[in-house]
């Protein structure tokens, strides 16, 4: 049994390392690659951001992104020939987009919607979170030993790149600006509690919405 000591010694290195920010990528690099550790990470293509903000919140999110970078990597990597590597990979990476997405709208969002300056952007990245909904339904509803399976997920890719940049660039700047210390309080703790929540009961949807 680890002594009282020893626990509060790990629990001040987990923090720690979470606002070292080059600890916190690597950390999210590693939590993905433990799923196929095989496969390469390349995420240097995606957008770098200088911005990670109230390391709580705003970094914790970009934590989040940076896993989600690193699965659209390893996606990259698959081959048809191992489609249920390539499932297995795909169906993490949303729902880990769609429990972020919507504990993100609920810690994050409906705060920000409050103050007028920034309500737009709050708007402009839910709807964005249903853009991105419909393309992961479409793809996961499709044949993963396909030629064309990667084809179609590059759009996700470019759509989601869009959407982080966004977000790390100028939404989450904007915002930060407007939040007070409560708020960022509360955005932590709700946010870690519906994406929790949010994952465990996440269900893959799989819907062709689009056209060949």
């Amino acid at each position: 049994m680890a002594t009282p000591t020893a626990t509060a010694a790990k629990t001040k290195a987990a923090k720690t390392a979470k606002q070292d920010p080059k600890k916190a990528k690597a950390a999210a690099i590693a939590e993905a690659k433990s799923f196929a550790p095989e496969l390469t990470v390349r995420i240097g293509s995606t957008p770098k951001t200088k911005f990670r903000g109230n390391p709580d919140v705003f970094g914790r999110l970009v934590e989040d992104h940076d896993k989600h970078r690193a699965l659209i990597a390893m996606i990259e990597e698959t081959t048809s020939g191992n489609p249920d590597q390539r499932k297995m990979l795909f169906e993490e990476f949303c729902k880990e987009v769609q429990s972020h997405a919507a504990a993100e709208e609920q810690a994050l969002w409906s705060t920000v919607m409050r103050e007028p300056s920034t309500t737009d952007d709050a708007r402009h990245a839910v709807a964005e979170h249903k853009e991105l909904d419909d393309l992961m339904a479409d793809l996961a509803a499709r044949d993963y030993s396909s030629p064309g399976w990667l084809r179609r997920f590059a759009a996700l890719k470019e759509e989601y790149l869009h959407h982080v940049g966004e977000e790390e660039q100028e939404q989450f700047v904007a915002a930060e600006k407007t939040l007070s210390a409560s708020d960022l309080k509360y955005m932590r703790k709700v946010f870690e509690r519906r994406k929790k929540a949010e994952k465990a009961a996440a269900k893959i949807e799989k819907k062709i919405k689009l056209k060949d």
